[in-house]
């Protein structure tokens, strides 16, 4: 019987060195986290888990990207 991953899928946390993450996926091994300011990182997770605590914030927005204009024709 697999074990429950330690952190759900978007579960919002917190590390001491890069700041408040989502969780993107969580293995038994390792985990991966998209960061506000640090972009994305994987961790194994017996090794980063003390560190990691729960947040309880919501999730920051996804940023869209701007739509190019179209060239005028001639």
């Amino acid at each position: 019987m697999a074990a429950k991953p330690a952190f759900a899928t978007s579960a919002q946390v917190e590390h001491p060195k890069f700041g408040l993450g989502s969780v993107l996926e969580c293995t038994e091994d390792s985990v991966r986290i998209k960061f506000d300011e640090h972009g994305e990182k994987k961790f194994v997770l017996s090794i980063v888990q003390p560190s990691l605590k729960k947040s309880d914030r919501q999730p920051p927005a996804e940023k869209k990207r701007a739509a190019r204009k179209k060239a005028a024709t001639a």
